[in-house]
């Protein structure tokens, strides 16, 4: 009988790249495990990834030594092919051609052979596995290491592959299997010779290796939250460098280091930004958000005296205080209204000029938004002229991050009123999903004009996103203005600001947008397949179209219009108007005046903006316009009387659907 164990393979490289450790670990994971599965050795599900700054590795449980054999079918030639054109298929597949069967297929009935493969064996298959699983990762660029001809993103120098006890032989990117191991570089024993799979895990932890991502993440995670607490500070956002600095060490231990509080006269987020991209150290602050002259190392080290870790680490970041102050310092000499003019050097796109020419058109946009708003048009155009201005400063050249941050330091310090330089800042909002909008109409107005600048200008140059591709942030960009328009509630009519491409591409973000809070496909198609020009006004119109499907009558309204939508749509291009004197049947009649007793108490509702009264009210038009459509004929001989008909259903048709069309609705 086959031979069942766990199943280790680990690869042992130089240090791997620690923002996408813990991607390349679950894919190669999920690629050894499921090829295993494929041939029959394994279930697909039981498998753990392992992965540290020096290794990848998986363990598969219950894996086979060798598969089941298992029965095949193969197909051949057409049950009308000639004789010895079947036979020759059923030799070739090795039974008789009495054995073999028929198939219909999309290309006709054919013979198939019924045939038994023979099992994979685990020392055959499991170096390819391992190999095409490694170069199946998602890993951009490639590197060559030694004589050889292997690559990987790092040179690799080890490779386990045990099925329980024994070692599965073969080689891998130029390396032979074994059952050796590394453990911590400077805490454990350096070689581990593994006895068996099952013990992997431990052995490391032993030799002060801790394995597992997540188990490694929640060791850290634990060790910040205890620190902070004795210091009675707060980690803030943390959780990418978190992951980022998991895939660093292979022990971690925290400790505590302190910088001179002089450095806090210097903005705060410069300093974040220092400690956590440069240093990967995570700043403690204060309750009320402020930053502390105390920062918290993870180190690779677990030491009963840490001292010179900690003096080692807080001589390291005062260079990088230092160089933030002194930008910060040389930076403010200059006034942000001087570096305006040096933006003409500075190309935003090869066909859409430089930043100068951009920063006039974000300009003339934001006077434009700011009077179709109400809100202070001079604020609106100074903020927009120094928007981007402190792109030319050393903290920003430094600290790209940080654009929008600096200019509203600046602004301030340049005596700016304060909603310019709020703007400044804000006008990058949101710069991802679940940011913070502007805070000020200011701000909203320069975000709103700098965003449709961006989507205007590179829809008008064809730079139009395509599939996954969006190099120019486009769909952000689209999306913002909607979250801005929506849940700020301004007034802003699109068709006043915007090109109708770009109106469509905003109206696609915005049925994302209106379906992520909660609303149907088919209620949110109802009120944008109207292609509203105010989004601020969506909301309300979708809480009008949800109270109206909850009425009794809403599935016979709805498809009562989606039929007025097919006559009209066949009768042309005609006046929503109809003449009363015409109307002969009593149904028609009686339609034109139930319409007529509630459209002034509709007209009311829509003025007064109260969508979901006037969409009410229409639900007393069902008894009549069913009773319409089951006596009257729309198409009479007499054209007269078919375009008064056409003309009243027009005119019922306008206004059911001044809201939202609800032919949508109808199932």
């Amino acid at each position: 009988m086959p031979e069942r164990a766990e199943l280790l393979v680990e690869l042992l490289t130089e240090e791997l790249p620690p923002r996408s450790l813990r991607a390349l670990s679950e894919a190669f994971a999920d690629a050894v495990g499921t090829a295993l599965a494929k041939a029959g050795l394994a279930q697909d599900s039981a498998r753990q990834a392992f992965a540290t700054p020096r290794r990848l590795a998986v363990l598969v449980a219950a894996v086979l030594s060798v598969a089941k054999d298992r029965e095949s079918e193969l197909s051949g030639p057409s049950v009308k092919a000639p004789e010895q054109a079947v036979a020759g298929f059923a030799r070739k597949a090795g039974v008789d051609v009495a054995r073999l069967e028929r198939r219909s297929t999309a290309k006709g009935e054919v013979y198939v052979a019924k045939v038994s493969v023979k099992g994979a064996t685990l020392d055959a298959v499991l170096p390819g596995i391992v190999e095409d699983a490694l170069k199946a990762l998602p890993i951009p660029k490639l590197m060559r290491w030694g004589a050889g001809d292997a690559q990987f993103v790092r040179p690799v120098h080890g490779l386990v592959m045990l099925h329980g006890e024994r070692v599965v032989r073969g080689t891998v990117l130029g390396v032979t299997a074994s059952n050796r191991t590394q453990g911590h570089r400077f805490m454990g024993e350096g070689t581990i010779a593994l006895r068996n799979a099952a013990e992997y895990e431990r052995r490391l932890l032993d030799d002060g290796v801790i394995a597992d991502f997540g188990a490694r993440r929640a060791a850290i995670e634990r060790q910040l939250a205890e620190a902070a607490r004795r210091e009675r500070g707060a980690l803030g956002e943390h959780a990418d460098l978190l992951d980022e600095v998991t895939a660093l060490v292979e022990h971690p231990s925290v400790y505590l280091g302190r910088f001179d509080p002089a450095f806090l006269d210097v903005p705060q987020e410069c300093l974040i930004l220092t400690m956590r991209q440069n240093q990967k150290y995570f700043p403690l602050f204060d309750p009320a958000g402020r930053l502390q002259p105390k920062f918290l190392i993870v180190s690779n080290m677990q030491m009963a005296d840490p001292r010179h870790i900690v003096s080692g680490n807080e001589r390291v970041v005062r260079p990088r205080l230092e160089d933030a102050r002194f930008f910060y310092d040389q930076d403010r000499k200059t006034r942000l209204e001087a570096r305006v003019p040096q933006l003409a050097k500075v190309v935003y796109h090869g066909k859409l000029g430089s930043q100068l020419e951009r920063v006039e058109r974000i300009q003339l946009l934001s006077g434009r938004i700011a009077r179709l708003l109400g809100a202070d048009v001079a604020l609106s155009e100074r903020a927009a002229w120094l928007a981007k201005a402190d792109l030319l400063t050393g903290m920003v050249g430094e600290f790209p991050e940080l654009q929008g941050v600096m200019g509203r330091y600046y602004a301030l310090h340049d005596g700016e009123p304060r909603e310019v330089a709020d703007a400044i800042e804000a006008h990058y909002r949101p710069r991802f999903a679940g940011d913070r909008l502007p805070d000020h109409p200011v701000g909203c107005v320069v975000a709103l004009a700098d965003k449709l600048d961006a989507l205007q200008g590179l829809f008008g140059i064809g730079q139009v996103p395509t599939g996954d591709k969006d190099p120019f942030g486009l769909r952000r960009a689209a999306l913002g203005v909607v979250r801005i328009l929506v849940e700020r509630g301004l007034p802003l009519s699109l068709d006043e600001v915007a090109g109708d491409e770009v109106k469509a591409f905003i109206f696609e973000r915005a049925r994302g947008y209106f379906q992520e809070q909660g609303y149907t496909a088919n209620e949110v198609e109802a009120v944008l397949s109207l292609r509203p020009s105010r989004l601020d006004l969506v909301p309300k119109q979708l809480e009008a179209v949800r109270a109206f499907a909850g009425l009794p009558e809403a599935e016979s309204l709805a498809a009562a219009n989606k039929r007025i939508g097919n006559i009209l749509k066949q009768a042309g291009s005609l006046a929503p108007a109809f003449d009363a004197a015409l109307l002969s049947l009593p149904q028609e009649k009686d339609l034109a005046a139930t319409f007529g007793r509630l459209r002034p108490q509709v007209d009311k509702s829509l003025s007064a903006l109260d969508y979901t009264t006037a969409l009410k009210a229409l639900a007393s038009l069902k008894a009549p316009v069913d009773a319409f459509f089951d006596k009257v004929m729309v198409m009479d001989k007499d054209p007269k009387v078919r375009d008064n008909r056409i003309g009243l259903l027009a005119t019922l048709h306008a206004t059911m659907n001044r809201i939202a069309d609800l032919s949508k609705l109808a199932k």
